[in-house]
């Protein structure tokens, strides 16, 4: 999630819309919108689908770390740089159960992971 500040941002000023509209449309202070963008503070599922229906975006954008190049065939290098360091096989697996989660299990996924791995 370190990419979830810096994308809110990016999504909130490609908008022209201030910390204190996004806040106030959000239904959120604006303290809690500047610790978002400086990743001080990390939300929750809910709180990441309001954001994303207020800047009109699919959730998992938020998420996604930017893209670093891509390849001509028109595979994101990133993911073909990720598909080599865990291989094939369990690249398929996970792809294949991903295909099958709704958005808002995608985001509760994300948010067990990062638990697992942080707290």
């Amino acid at each position: 999630m370190t990419y979830f500040g810096k994308n809110l941002k990016r999504f909130r000023e490609d908008r022209n819309i201030s910390q204190r509209e996004l806040a106030r449309k959000a239904r959120l202070g604006t303290s809690t919108i500047e610790k978002y963008e400086s990743n001080e503070q990390i939300p929750d599922t809910q709180i990441i689908l309001k954001l994303s229906t207020v800047l009109d975006i699919p959730a998992s954008e938020l998420l996604e770390s930017e893209t670093i190049a891509h390849h001509p065939a028109g595979i994101d290098g990133e993911i073909e740089q990720l598909i080599k360091e865990i291989g094939v096989k369990r690249t398929k697996l996970i792809l294949r159960k991903a295909k099958e989660f709704t958005e808002e299990d995608f985001l509760r996924v994300m948010q067990m992971l990062y638990e697992i791995k942080y707290e």
